[in-house]
């Protein structure tokens, strides 16, 4: 009775919540958190070594220009980050599941295995109550002025560019992983104030442009890239292998509540279906679904049959019980995009809107609440929607100052996140915490920016 006013869909999330925290109890994750300490002994020995650059003085001697050595006419450096060498190598990851052993050997291994130890306690148990989780807009706009940054939530976490940032769904520490260019994944606890919050791991060999904690187990984090689908798994301190390919992912979504399945973009444009349940590596089916590119698939919220692909100037929604090898039909296709289009996403609660970016300067909105053959443009504006609010998303912006933007979805521009002192370059990465006032923007220098 008493939660006889929610809607069905809350009704079910709250269900959902409950089922889960007794699987969590069910597996005693404490009982395995010594599995960290003994597998620290062995670690030395189960890592791949990274290849070493070639030294600057094999190589001849060239001239460079002023310009080139970011150098003014009066001798002065320009102040800033060193460019990587072109004779730097990334590391090569080897195929299979792999040790969570941090990148620089040297760290404190304490500090390390209590990072893995915090992770693996805040998943534990996630009970999270959802009834007032749909604000009215007015107390949203409330709660993002009462969003800030301070220097001290301003971390490199990784080397180089971001190119996918996650959060934990913890409401009692935040807690955020970020992948970069090279194969890296940094796990940082912001709420830890020790200088060493952040532990950098190399699970990939290539950009990892894709990342999501599973929405049934926040002690797994899967992470793609370009040649792989892994699961960083805490309570085993285990990178697991899930999906390998020669074809090149660009992202993925899970397919069902409880991540077991889920669908795969490919660089090429075809999509695969995978399935974390059966053996091996390979993937249950390859669609070709026309595309020349696929960058970005998404699911749907509500109705998990439907996914939504972005890649050239295609966005179009497919049916995954129909899709075979070849000769797929887009459910609905969504029209008006003239240039390349970086990214497609359902709202976060019903799925009756959908969001992209594209090259032509255009944000867009489309009405998805009935899935025709066209669906139509409700408004012109990597957008991705605030997960506790139905009709908001947030965006980087290239204004000066730099700053985060959180649009509604008529294009109407709600909020503006901006610190003069802390925040000085694009945060073309954003996540949003499923709960919390907490927002995450990620630059092209590896640091990360916490509101």
């Amino acid at each position: 009775d008493e939660y006889s006013q929610l809607s069905a869909y809350e009704r079910k999330r709250l269900k959902n919540i409950t089922e889960n925290a007794k699987f969590f109890a069910a597996l005693k994750l404490h009982e395995v958190s010594a599995r960290l300490q003994q597998i620290a002994t062995k670690r030395q020995s189960q890592v791949t070594k990274r290849a070493k650059p070639k030294k600057a003085e094999d190589e001849p001697v060239r001239r460079r220009s002023m310009r080139l050595q970011r150098v003014e006419p009066s001798g002065i450096p320009v102040p800033e980050m060193p460019a990587q060498s072109a004779a730097e190598e990334y590391p090569q990851v080897p195929a299979g599941p792999l040790p969570m052993v941090p990148e620089d050997q040297m760290e404190n291994r304490k500090l390390t295995e209590d990072l893995l130890t915090t992770w693996m306690r805040i998943s534990e148990v996630l009970l999270v109550t959802i009834i007032n989780i749909l604000v009215m807009l007015s107390r949203y706009q409330e709660s993002l002025n009462s969003m800030r940054l301070s220097e001290e939530n301003v971390k490199k976490v990784v080397k180089y560019r971001v190119c996918s940032m996650a959060i934990h769904p913890s409401e009692s520490i935040v807690f955020v992983a970020a992948g970069d260019k090279t194969g890296q994944i940094g796990l940082w606890n912001v709420s830890s104030k020790s200088e060493e919050g952040a532990h950098v791991f190399v699970p990939h060999s290539s950009m990892v442009s894709c990342m999501h904690f599973s929405p049934c187990n926040p002690a797994h984090l899967l992470s793609l890239s370009n040649e792989t689908l892994r699961c960083g798994d805490v309570t085993r301190a285990l990178f697991d292998e899930i999906c390998r390919t020669e074809e090149g992912f660009s992202s993925f979504d899970f397919l069902e509540d409880n991540a077991s399945t889920a669908i795969v973009g490919h660089w090429d444009g075809d999509v695969a279906v995978v399935d974390r349940r059966t053996p091996g590596t390979s993937s249950e089916l390859s669609a070709d679904i026309g595309f020349q590119r696929t960058r970005t698939v998404h699911v749907h919220p509500v109705k998990k049959q439907y996914f939504v692909a972005a890649g050239s100037v295609d966005v179009c929604v497919y049916d995954v019980r129909y899709l075979k090898s070849k000769g797929n039909e887009p459910v609905s296709s969504l029209k008006g995009h003239t240039k390349s289009v970086a990214s497609a996403y359902f709202s976060p609660v019903t799925g009756n809107r959908v969001v992209t970016v594209c090259a032509d300067d255009k944000l867009r909105v489309y009405d998805t609440t009935s899935l025709t053959s066209a669906v139509a443009v409700l408004s012109t504006v990597r957008a991705i929607w605030d997960p506790k609010q139905e009709e908001c998303f947030v965006v980087g912006s290239m204004a000066r100052p730099r700053q985060i933007e959180i649009f509604q979805d008529t294009g109407k521009l709600l909020h503006s996140l901006y610190n003069l002192d802390c925040l000085s370059s694009v945060c073309s990465i954003n996540v949003v915490h499923p709960t919390k006032n907490i927002l995450v923007g990620g630059n092209s220098s590896g640091r990360l920016h916490v509101f």
